[in-house]
Formats: C-alpha cells, structure tokens, sequence
C-alpha cells in the first residue's frame, strides 16, 4: 500500500523490495514506496495474533530524528522481548543519515519509513508530509496505543494523526516545560500539544510529573520512570572504546562541543563561538571537539568563528556510539542540546548550558547543569571558572545525577502490559 491510499495493484511488487526500506516506484500517484520486514497494508493486519488465549496489544512505536531514536530504540528492544505486546515501528525519516546510524547501532529495523525528508525542509514541509503519509499506516495496523518521544516535529504530527483517528497516545518523556512558547522553539509547543493529547504520560522525573499536575492532568495517567536515553547508554558506552580524535587530545583536557538549536542562529551562536574560542587559546591543556550540525547556517557560523583554531577540531556529525563515548571521557561540555543535558551527568561531567532557558531544571537544581545563556561574556566567565576553579569543578562533577536508572524502558513496557509498575525515585 502506497501512503496515498493506493494499493497499486496494477504493479506487481518485486520480492527484492519488499525487504530493507528499498524503495519502489510502483504507484500511479508517482511516490516511492517502501518497505521493510513485511508488505504494508491492512491485508498483513486481518489476522490478530494472540497469546495465552488473549488478543496481543499492538504497541506502535514512532520517531524521526536522531535524539528520538536515540532513547526510543532501546524501548522498542524492551517491548520485543514482552510476549504480550505485538511492536510495531514507524519512522519519519526527519534525519535520515544520522537516523539510520542509530536504528544500526541498536539493530531496529522499521516496519515503516514514511521518508520525508527533503533539502532545506521547513517545518511546513515536515507536518504536511507526515500527517499525510501517517495516516494510511495508521489505518492498515489499527495500534492499540502508539508511542510517541519528547518534543519533535514528528511526536507533535503523529500525535495530532491519532488524535483525528481516536487513538491513544503514550508520550515517552513526558512533562518537560521552560512555559516560554518560544524557547526551546517548536519544541516547547510541540511537548505541550501532545501533553493535551496523550493518554498515557511517561514523566522522566519527579518534577515533569508535577507539571503535569500543575496543567491537569489525571494523576492515574502519569507514570514516573526515569529517562530511557540513560538505559542507551548502558548498551554504547564501552571500556577499550579508541577514536582517532582521542588519540590528538591524548593526555590534555577533553573539551566536547555540541551547538545546533534553531533559535540560537545568528547573533547568539556568533557569541556562543566567541567565548570557546577565547578561552581555549587562554588554556593550551584543553582539546575541543566539536562534531558539527549538518545544518549549513551552523557550519557557516562555525567556520566563521572557530575556523583555524589550532586547539578544536570540528568534525563531522558523530553516532551514538561515539557521542556518548565522547561524553564518557570528556572534561566538560558545552552544548545547546537537550539529550547532552541528560547524558553528561551521567558520566559526572559538567555541563555549560548556552541556552536562555532549560526544559531540564532538575539539572540545574542538582548542580550537574549550569545555564550561561548566550552571551559571550557570560558564556566565557562559566567556562573559565570550571577550569581554573578546582571547587566549582568538582561541586558538579560530584553531584546526583536526576534523570534516571537505567530501567526506564522496562518501567513503560510493564505498564503497557500489566498496568503496573515499580515508579523510579531519585538519588
């Protein structure tokens, strides 16, 4: 079945395409079509599997982006192993390249790709083509629930889609809020849309849990399991892990850089450079690496600012494996992301946070996060103060990590299947 509708049936569909997300131009509409493990279309859905006498949940898991793969590929491995859950994947294909990198490091091959990403998307293009493409898959599986993560464009769409077809929704991550409409944007009015939406809320921490509260939500809905990107890193990170950029800092200071945030384009991200730079050349026992955006205003702004210093290393965009072996080993970070914020702390690594405002205050409460802003100035002064005050050093290298066990996923997949479950409590 094409995602227009169509189950072409004037074309025969080669056996070779219907494995591996090859695509195949079979429809008279004129879009590729494609496959994964099985044909789509609601001819492979007539038959209900059952088990121990009981129809089987049919649990559709959805992302798009490399973030969302990130903490969604190790749930989707969780509900596999649950005899009681049927799973099924569906991904956008916001990312493509560095979505694939993730799907191949945690070995999840989608049951769908709406692949609609396209050069130089908007997000115009990004919700009309989802929301057109989704709809059809939703129609052929008929999921009992549908999964959807945090605060991208493609949780926010495929939320709405169910909505309009009166499907539940579980909102993994659920209930992390800056109440500034503009900050983080979209995401801020993408995580509160699917907070009205779902009906099942998967709250990271205590205190995403209270903002769900706050906004009204029932307290039976709303399950505290800690954050699944901290079950990932329990299959990335690894002891004898070597990487040619390790090998350059060798005995100096790791210094890991991520920046990207649409709303820090422009002045901000110019800023953002500026300090790094100057204090990387006040500090020459410091190596940065920077794995930069595929986004061409931030290599613009990079190459700009950072282009020809001797002390950083840009490279290109990183996996997962790498990103949170990079995270493991570094000094500190400075970042504008939001999974850094979760993943850093972890490793009892600082983290500069180059943001106005943050969706993960339990960071900041804790001390493992530490917001300058955007300003060169402020961004420069919390940068220095970590490396040439020992005490501010180790006040967050030291403190409680408050994103989670490393159970989150068998925390949502029990919930799933029995309805109950053991919630996470901090420290």
């Amino acid at each position: 079945m094409c995602f227009c509708g169509s189950d072409f049936p004037h074309r025969r569909v080669p056996p070779e395409f219907r494995r591996g997300r090859r695509p195949f131009p079979g429809c008279r509409c004129g879009r590729m079509v494609f496959f994964a493990d099985r044909l789509s279309g609601p001819a492979v859905n007539e038959r209900k599997e059952s088990y121990q006498g009981r129809r089987m949940k049919t649990v559709m898991v959805v992302f798009g982006t490399r973030p969302e793969a990130i903490k969604m590929c190790p749930l989707v491995n969780e509900l596999k192993t649950r005899q009681g859950i049927r799973t099924v994947v569906c991904v956008s294909g916001q990312h493509r390249q560095m979505l694939d990198s993730v799907l191949e490091i945690f070995r999840v091959k989608p049951d769908y790709d709406l692949s609609v990403m396209k050069p130089e998307q908007t997000l115009f293009d990004i919700t009309t083509g989802i929301l057109s493409a989704f709809r059809s898959v939703l129609e052929a599986e008929k999921p009992d629930v549908v999964l959807v993560h945090g605060d991208t464009s493609t949780a926010f769409v495929s939320a709405l889609a169910c909505f309009y077809l009166q499907i539940p929704v579980g909102h993994v991550e659920a209930g992390l809020r800056t109440y500034n409409i503009d900050s983080p944007y979209p995401e801020e009015f993408n995580r509160q849309a699917i907070g009205i939406i779902g009906r099942y809320h998967f709250a990271p921490t205590p205190l995403a849990a209270e903002h769900l509260i706050r906004e009204g939500k029932n307290p039976d809905t709303i399950y505290i399991t800690g954050n699944t990107v901290i079950d990932a890193m329990r299959h990335t990170v690894k002891e004898n892990y070597t990487h040619p950029e390790l090998e350059w800092v060798g005995d100096r200071k790791l210094i890991f850089i991520t920046a990207h945030r649409r709303e820090n384009l422009g002045e901000p991200m110019h800023h953002m450079f500026r300090a790094i730079r100057r204090v990387l050349d006040e500090h020459p026992e410091c190596r940065a690496v920077y794995p930069i955006h595929m986004n061409p205003s931030v290599r613009k702004v990079a190459e700009a600012e950072l282009g020809g210093c001797d002390s950083i290393h840009m490279i290109e965009p990183i996996d997962v494996l790498d990103c949170h072996n990079f995270e493991a080993r570094c000094h500190l970070c400075l970042t504008d992301s939001g999974g850094i914020q979760e993943e850093c702390p972890a490793f009892g690594r600082p983290v500069l946070v180059m943001r106005d405002t943050t969706e993960r205050p339990e960071g900041v409460d804790s001390g493992v996060l530490r917001l300058t802003g955007t300003h060169e100035e402020d961004i420069y002064r919390n940068f220095k103060d970590l490396l040439e005050n020992q005490a501010s050093y180790d006040a967050m290298a030291h403190a409680c990590n408050p994103y989670g066990d490393g159970h989150a996923t068998k925390r949502i997949a029990d919930i799933l299947e029995t309805g109950k479950y053991d919630p996470w409590v901090a420290g």
